[in-house]
């Protein structure tokens, strides 16, 4: 009983000093970023800019990649009953990539089916395109951050030669540490930056991809629709 006692009364202090240790990792974390210099500015500004476009350009294509399997057969009945108004009201009221291409290929029915398919494709491009907006300044993410960060060492590594060569004979490894933390922090920042940001861009790319793929699984569908006899 005195043992359990005596264990949950030294309990609190054990976990007082782990709060305390981990406080201290935290300040230390911070302080080695401020040691990084004024190139950790620029890099700290990529790792925004990628985590907004990765959040932003992800539910847009998530919201892009949902289809309304039915609206293809709600339009099949609307035209074979000669209500194309309907089925055009019907596409409008569907915010997607593929009602848009339905709607563009109602708009161009009477016209050669080569007529007809290459209006949907110049919509699904520009659907494309809009999906893929901003992706190419996350690829420039990846790509430049590390530089960014080589950068940062090469400064550092400059410093620090800069400032043995001043000190002479009187050569401190504190005096060479302000040098060697620049070029060791930019180092690790950036390259976690830029590989962060290069996974991010895989992912938006694969699901671009199969976004892309629906539409074109639905123009195909839907130039059946127009191959059917009537």
């Amino acid at each position: 009983m005195f043992k359990l006692l005596l264990i949950q009364t030294d309990l609190p202090k054990e976990m007082g000093s782990m709060a305390a240790q981990q406080e201290e990792m935290s300040l230390k974390f911070i302080d080695l970023a401020f040691k990084g210099g004024p190139i950790m500015i620029p890099i700290l500004l990529l790792s925004v800019v990628a985590v907004y476009i990765f959040f932003d350009r992800y539910f847009a294509i998530k919201k892009a990649g949902k289809f309304d399997s039915a609206l293809l057969e709600k339009v099949k009945m609307y035209i074979s009953s000669g209500k194309i108004d309907a089925a055009t009201a019907l596409c409008k009221s569907t915010d997607s990539p593929a009602s848009r291409m339905i709607e563009k290929g109602i708009s161009r029915i009477g016209r050669p089916l080569n007529d007809v398919n290459a209006a949907i494709e110049v919509v699904g491009n520009l659907e494309i395109s809009k999906l893929e907006k901003s992706l190419p300044v996350l690829a420039s993410v990846a790509g430049g951050a590390p530089m960014i960060g080589f950068l940062g060492t090469v400064i550092g590594m400059v410093q620090a030669f800069y400032d043995m060569s001043n000190a002479g004979n009187n050569i401190d490894i504190t005096l060479l540490s302000a040098g060697i933390y620049q070029a060791m922090v930019t180092t690790v920042a950036g390259l976690i930056v830029g590989i962060i940001a290069y996974f991010a861009y895989n992912i938006l790319v694969s699901k671009v991809e199969d976004v892309v793929f629906k539409m074109e699984l639905t123009t195909s569908e839907f130039m059946d629709l127009l191959n059917e006899p009537v």
